[in-house]
């Protein structure tokens, strides 16, 4: 996802996207470095730091009917740690990433889950459990961000890891801003929707 944001803004109904995404939200100290760092290594994004459990996807149904299928699935998931290990780059796009350690099973196991039905869609790549800390870099400067998201990524000394306990449905804009529609509790009763 590029701009991302937790959906502080109201954005009009014309402004939003048919594109929809599921994130875990990275939160505490280690979602704090992680949105410093985005914004150090692409300074024209405005992050706010998640794993994808859906890679963003257009929707052939309203997203209230969507995310129906995510509440009656998550209900089934327990809250599970998520650990952050090294840093990659995807060769074909260069985005360069976090890789995801422990919980990247869990992960893949609700991907897999999850992309049917309502939710279905035909991911350009494979599904990859990552953290992404930098993307659409000019193809001339990736070695260099990359060298410096490593050192940072060396140089931090807080927890390197996280408790994924919810997950949260969001949509695009055209202003390519992220808002925040339904919040999903692992394993308990969804949140209702809070649309902006």
């Amino acid at each position: 996802m590029g701009a991302e944001s937790n959906g502080s803004g109201a954005a009009l109904l014309e402004d939003r996207l048919n594109v929809f995404a599921l994130v875990i939200y990275i939160p505490g100290p280690l979602g704090a470095f992680l949105d410093d760092l985005r914004r150090e290594l692409v300074p024209h994004y405005n992050p706010h730091a998640h794993v994808s459990v859906l890679p963003p996807r257009p929707l052939a149904v309203d997203w209230r009917t969507a995310s129906e299928q995510v509440r009656a699935s998550s209900q089934s998931w327990d809250a599970f740690e998520v650990e952050l290990t090294c840093l990659d780059i995807f060769r074909v796009t260069e985005v360069i990433y976090l890789e995801v350690g422990a919980g990247a099973r869990e992960l893949r196991h609700m991907h897999e889950a999850l992309n049917s039905d309502a939710l279905a869609f035909q991911d350009p790549f494979p599904y990859h459990p990552h953290i992404t800390l930098a993307q659409e870099v000019p193809h001339e400067r990736v070695a260099e961000v990359f060298a410096l998201a490593r050192r940072r990524w060396e140089e931090f000394s807080g927890p390197r890891s996280f408790r994924a306990e919810r997950a949260v449905f969001v949509q695009s804009t055209i202003r390519n801003v992220w808002l925040d529609l339904a919040e999903f509790p692992l394993g308990s009763v969804a949140i209702p929707g809070r649309e902006r």
